[in-house]
């Protein structure tokens, strides 16, 4: 067992309690940190010939399992080296992604988007799992390794086994809590749901640029057998299809391709409003800078517009 870095107890708890008010965002940061490493992964590339990848090879998969309780999320990015587990996830409030976005600042442009910054986000797992497992292999390295804590005292790294580079972040969820004496209980499960999962992709991770699949089950109507009576029903039978959640381009960067109606269930999701925008603007502008717009004029003036402190 390693000791973490840090004086680790204190500052999990103050993130857990403090930083993160919303558990549910944990998913957000995982997807987040899996984003990053596939867009170093592909900046890699465009400098090193020795990494052959095509960009639309890159995605994101989330798979709960039921039954061993865990939730996993993989990727197919740069991946980790031993000394790299030990610096990244052995110290909190570490930050990979920060450094790499410093050291390659000259490199990135429209391609390149990394999110993390502040190297606290991987620990929000934490908050909805007893134990989380990392296995990551590096790109270029022919070993994996494997980083396993309880998020209290310390980690392990050993050597492990993954076919290719790229990381697998394995929450074992926490057991449900039964609410008493008024008090709100938690249902961990709920991050096993297909349903839960798909509505927090799409919440907090739509606008990922790379894909985010997941296994979902969906229905479809059984062939009519040849000698089927004349009063024949239709049966239906439940499948598991892979599918991309999130929509991976933002909205305000679409062309020409959105209707109103996305625009308004857009503004309703985001801004928490109840009725569609009176009036929704979108411009692009080239020039000195270059960026996107997306005004929404909300169909109700704010019940305090004319207070003298607003």
């Amino acid at each position: 067992m390693r000791k973490f870095k840090t004086e680790s107890k204190k500052l999990l708890d103050l993130m857990i309690n403090s930083i993160y008010t919303n558990k549910e965002i944990f998913l957000r940061e995982l997807i987040s940190n899996a984003s990053d490493a596939e867009d170093k992964l592909y900046l890699k590339s465009l400098t090193d010939s020795s990494i052959k990848l095509e960009e639309d090879s890159l995605s994101i998969r989330v798979t709960p399992d039921k039954d061993a309780r865990t939730l996993t999320i993989s990727d197919n990015g740069t991946g980790m080296t031993a000394d790299e587990l030990e610096a990244n996830l052995g110290t909190i409030a570490h930050s990979g992604s920060e450094e790499f976005k410093a050291a390659n600042a000259e490199h990135q442009g429209d391609d390149v988007d990394i999110i993390g910054q502040f190297g606290v986000g991987f620990y929000s797992a934490f908050m909805v799992a007893s134990k989380v497992r990392v296995v990551t292999r590096a790109a270029g390295e022919d070993v994996a390794h494997v980083w396993e804590s309880d998020g209290l005292e310390g980690y392990t790294i050993e050597d492990g086994e993954r076919d290719h580079c790229g990381t697998d972040v394995i929450l074992t969820l926490k057991e449900d809590v039964e609410g008493t004496d008024g008090a709100e209980g938690e249902r961990y499960s709920r991050y096993l749901e297909e349903w839960e999962l798909k509505n927090l992709i799409k919440q907090y991770s739509n606008y990922v640029r790379h894909p985010i699949q997941m296994m979902v089950t969906k229905s479809r109507q059984k062939p009519k057998p040849e000698d089927a009576p004349e009063d024949y029903k239709p049966e239906y039978e439940d499948y598991t299809e892979l599918e991309t959640i999130n929509s991976m381009t933002p909205i305000w960067k679409k062309r020409g391709d959105v209707e109103q109606k996305d625009y308004d269930e857009f503004y309703k999701s985001a801004f928490h409003d109840w009725e569609d925008p009176a009036r929704t603007i979108t411009f692009h502008a080239e020039g000195a800078l270059e960026y996107d717009a997306l005004l929404f004029i909300p169909g109700k003036a704010p019940f305090d517009l004319y207070r003298k402190d607003y």
